[in-house]
């Protein structure tokens, strides 16, 4: 257990220098895979994926427009859900265990329909215990399906969106079949076999074996878990997933059992969605400015984990009188500690991946802030997988936007114009989170259907954990503040709008804006020109993030997690 703060930071620092470092390799790699260039998996792949668009008669050689393109993923999210929602309806007559006895959570409609949609958003909302509520055979098939392919969806969407900024006078994006394949056969498959045996080599299951009866000292029976974990475990982080095998996910023992697979799985969350900065440099001919949003991400990472080690690290101002000493562990597994559970909280409300293994119910206001904030600004920190890029350049065409208004000057961003239509798409991105979450949040505070999932926190925590329950579905999060019971018809629908918002809604405007940069001629540099790879620009676009972030939802924040920490 890290307790002290140098510590917690010398394991901090080395997370990142880590993410940043790999960014580079990785993100050559994912350029090579896209751009079709020769990579060392080719003599195995190369004849897979044409069997493949054989199979399903894909052309590879032809393109598609943004509109194809947004159909197309649209479509593939659509089969993936409805057969998702069939197998959880018929899951009780699938072979296999847990035994029925021990699947107490019906499946009901609503829920496997929240479901369905949860996964195939990579958003893994799960408004269930995965041990009391699914067969194997739904979580071996159904929930890991889902994780390959709605993440190598969301990565072959963010490629797309990079291939718009980086050609001129193009009326195509790529080909989201050909992205799709590659995305899985050269970057998931690859990286989660090998990632699944490093986990079943730290202790991680992989059986089907029924659930055990262990007799304790005490003289009580305990039912022991188990089943094919380590086959849903690393794809859940490298997909930016997040759906946990336990209801405690991260924090059960055989999801996470030692040092070296936590940190294995913070860097699979992380890596990724942190290499597409690199990938977006290369392929738009400005490595550098796809350094300066690295490191736009990198330095909010790092402030996030400032005030959330500072909040979780102190000692709790309830407990002055009691002379205690060192960080609240309410909450937190005492195998982590403060420095393990702050990283993880920090790292998994950064992107998609709303995997846990503390309980931010209980940490402090200003603690669980951060994860909040990470969640409502959009997955600008890392982010999912194709989502974090996209994401962060949306922030940055707003930076230039209101650059060019200062200047007097038509912006652009690489040699793309902002005219009427793309600051319109940009606006409207801008614009849905808050739409979104801010009008959920207010109707389930306002009425008796919402107020019924508070069974344990009102007030001011009450707000938090609603606030919390529509970010993290609208930003395909998934995480939750255990106090709210979000297993009803009301939450299952309404937490289903944002998550289809946040995939669908955000994704079909970042499409559409890579078309039109896709049809525009490249503008030549001018003396007048913003640099869009200055230290400079890189700080215009962290202003930008916090001062739209806080325009949005700083009066929500200010009656839900700031008014509480005012209170203690």
């Amino acid at each position: 257990m890290i307790a002290d703060a140098p510590m917690r930071w010398l394991e901090y620092s080395l997370f990142l220098a880590l993410v940043v470092g790999l960014a580079r390799p990785v993100g050559l790699y994912l350029v090579q895979v896209f751009e079709g260039r020769p990579t060392l998996l080719d003599p195995v792949l190369r004849p897979i994926e044409r069997g493949l668009y054989r199979l399903f008669g894909v052309r590879g050689d032809q393109e598609m427009s943004a509109g194809v393109y947004t159909l197309c993923f649209l479509l593939f999210s659509a089969v993936g859900t409805l057969g998702l929602f069939v197998l959880l309806l018929a899951q009780r007559w699938l072979p296999g265990g847990p035994a029925d006895a021990y699947l107490t959570t019906p499946m009901t409609p609503d829920l496997a329909a929240n479901t369905a949609i949860s996964f195939s958003t990579t958003t893994t909302w799960q408004a269930y215990g995965g041990e009391n509520t699914m067969r194997y055979l739904s979580q071996a098939i159904g929930l890991v399906s889902q994780n390959f392919l709605a993440g190598a969806a969301g990565l072959a969407v963010g490629i797309a969106f990079i291939r718009g900024l980086a050609r001129e006078n193009s009326a195509t994006i790529g080909n989201f079949w050909v992205d799709l394949v590659r995305g899985l056969l050269w970057i998931l498959l690859p990286a989660a076999l090998g990632g699944s045996l490093v986990l079943i080599w730290q202790g991680v299951p992989l059986n089907l074996a029924p659930y055990t009866q262990a007799h304790t000292v005490e003289g009580g029976v305990q039912t022991i878990a188990q089943g094919p974990v380590a086959a849903l475990e690393f794809i859940k982080n490298l997909g930016t997933n997040g759906g946990g095998f336990f209801n405690a996910n991260g924090a059960h023992p055989f999801e996470n059992p030692t040092p070296l697979a936590g940190f294995l799985a913070l860097l699979a969350i992380a890596v990724l969605p942190a290499s597409l900065t690199v990938t977006f440099g290369q392929m738009t001919g400005r490595p550098r400015a796809g350094w300066v949003l690295l490191g736009v991400m990198a330095a909010l990472f790092v402030g996030g984990l400032a005030v959330c080690d500072m909040a979780e690290g102190a000692s709790p101002p309830q407990l002055a009188a009691l002379h205690v000493a060192g960080g609240k562990m309410e909450g937190m597994e005492v195998r982590f500690g403060v420095g393990d559970s702050v990283l993880t909280a920090v790292v998994t409300s950064n992107g998609a991946t709303g995997s846990y293994d503390s309980m931010h119910d209980s940490y402090q206001p200003l603690g669980v802030l951060v994860p909040l904030v990470n969640m409502l600004i959009g997955e600008v920190i890392f982010g999912g997988l194709g989502t974090g890029i996209y994401s962060i350049v949306m922030i940055a065409l707003v930076a230039v936007f209101l650059a060019g208004l200062m200047i007097g000057r038509t912006p652009a961003y690489l040699g793309k114009r902002l005219g009427a239509g793309e600051t319109k798409l940009i606006a409207l991105y801008g614009l849905l989170t808050p739409a979104v979450v801010l009008t959920l949040a207010a109707i389930a505070l306002t009425t008796r259907a919402g107020q019924a999932g508070l069974v344990t926190n009102g007030g001011t925590h009450g707000m938090t954990e609603v606030l919390y329950a529509y970010a993290s579905s609208m930003a395909n999060n998934g995480q939750t503040m255990a106090g709210l019971n979000a297993n009803s018809l009301f939450y299952n629908l309404t937490t289903a709008v944002a998550m289809l918002a946040g995939r669908f809604g955000l994704a079909g405007l970042a499409l559409a804006l890579a078309g039109r940069f896709a049809a525009q001629p490249r503008l030549a540099a001018t003396v007048g020109t913003l640099p869009s790879d200055t230290v400079q620009f890189g700080a215009l676009v962290l202003a930008t993030i916090l001062v739209v972030g806080g325009l949005n939802f700083l009066p929500a924040l200010a009656l839900g997690p700031i008014a509480e920490a005012l209170q203690h």
